[in-house]
């Protein structure tokens, strides 16, 4: 029985791991083996940093909703309490963007907050 070659099937699996490795430095983009350990990497780090990347932007809009909040005498905590108790369904994407381009609104939301509390 003849033996079966994997000429084809692997030229076809470099190409593709090769191609994927396009940029990379040095012998990470021309030898298959170091190729293909960095591709493995890059992918984790990829999908790892897509999920850190959403919780970095949340922290980033905390901070800056809360030193608005701040500005209005109350903290971000209570800030977040009037809004549910008010019925204000603004996102803190939105809020933060409130705070650092429109105070006026900000300060404005703050105070439906605030009359929610009964402050």
């Amino acid at each position: 029985m003849p033996r079966v070659k994997t000429g084809v099937v692997r030229r076809r699996r470099h190409k593709k791991i090769l191609k994927l490795a396009k940029g990379f430095y040095s012998g990470r983009r021309k030898h298959f083996r170091k190729a293909k350990e960095q591709i493995e990497r890059s992918l984790y780090y990829a999908f790892r940093d897509r999920k850190q990347n959403k919780r970095e932007f949340r922290k980033l809009w905390i901070i800056r909703i809360n030193a608005a909040c701040r500005l209005n005498g109350m903290n971000y905590s209570t800030f977040i309490n009037g809004l549910s108790k008010a019925g204000i369904e603004l996102d803190r994407k939105i809020l933060a963007d409130m705070a650092m381009n429109d105070a006026t609104a900000f300060s404005v939301v703050a105070a439906a907050s605030k009359a929610a509390l009964g402050k």
